[in-house]
């Protein structure tokens, strides 16, 4: 691939470096200073590439914005002619309307942001909700969700072959029913949360035999780990033999992998879309994949 470079950033050099080996380019890493007033100085490797892909996941979105948007400008001021974004966990996805009188719809007003920023954006099993596709949010051509359910699914047949497949509630329908799919057709089954108030959650269990089995509860995000701990334990309760979890997105915030342990999960398994102990999928086929979509005629 000519004329095309990968710049990465501290925190996900390692994917960086992955992707670009997968692509056969070069990779750099951006150089970031802060100052004691917490404004942020960039500074990228010069002379750039015509194609410069920034690898970046954006958990912990805020400052990592402002630093996409300074080197997506430096870029273009020092000779790139096409920029991509590869972020492979995209935040701000979830407030897609306006719930409530005067509050700000991220999803739209970011993803234009990025639309304004970037020529092509890919990202990983997008949270999306009322939309179908990545582009009725970032605006552009080359708006890419790709799925790593595929990735998922053969994980799963090598490390609990036999493993009953839950979604801890109705979103995660699509996410448990693709990686049953791809595991060989696993059985599952997709539980349904009850929402009484912010901290009054219960969750109905599908139809299934949970006797002996040992069960995958399958998502594309897990943040504060409350809804995939309820579903481990009634899980255990119906007779589970052992409780694991995999997710696209191991976010885990504040104790989240304590809660899952004290709900009784064995094994928590995630791709690396966002650095964390948990991460044993590689997602940089599956991207360089999706950039080869954009550059080749």
């Amino acid at each position: 691939m000519s004329d095309t470079q990968v710049i990465g950033f501290g925190e996900y050099s390692a994917q960086g470096k992955g992707l670009a080996r997968a692509l056969g380019v070069s990779f750099t890493e951006a150089e970031i200073h802060i100052f004691p007033d917490g404004e942020h100085k960039l500074r990228l490797p010069t002379p750039l590439a015509a194609h410069v892909i920034f690898c970046r996941s954006l958990n912990d979105p805020d400052h990592k914005l402002i630093e996409l948007l300074l080197a997506a400008a430096c870029a273009r001021d020092n000779g790139a002619k096409q920029l991509t974004l590869l972020a492979p966990y995209l935040a701000y996805m979830r407030q897609d309307i306006a719930f409530h009188p005067g509050e700000a719809i991220s999803q739209r007003i970011i993803g234009a942001l990025l639309a304004q920023t970037f020529d092509a954006v890919i990202t990983v099993d997008a949270h999306l909700h009322r939309i179908d596709h990545l582009s009725q949010a970032i605006p552009l051509p080359h708006a890419i969700n790709c799925s790593a359910t595929r990735a998922m699914g053969e994980f799963i047949t090598r490390a609990c072959p036999a493993a009953l497949l839950l979604g801890p509630d109705g979103e995660s329908a699509q996410w448990v029913a693709a990686v049953a799919e791809a595991a060989g057709g696993l059985d599952f089954g997709v539980a349904t949360k009850i929402r009484r108030g912010d901290h009054d959650v219960s969750i109905d269990m599908p139809t299934l035999d949970f006797q002996s089995r040992q069960v995958v509860l399958v998502d594309d995000v897990a943040s504060t780990g409350r809804t995939l701990a309820l579903a481990a334990r009634q899980a255990r309760d119906a007779g589970a033999a052992a409780t694991h979890c995999l997710v696209t997105h191991g976010l885990f915030m504040g104790d989240a992998l304590t809660q899952l342990k004290d709900a009784g999960i064995d094994k928590v398994w995630s791709t690396d879309s966002v650095p964390h102990a948990s991460n044993c999928i590689t997602l940089a086929g599956l991207l360089a994949d999706a950039v080869k979509q954009i550059t080749q005629p």
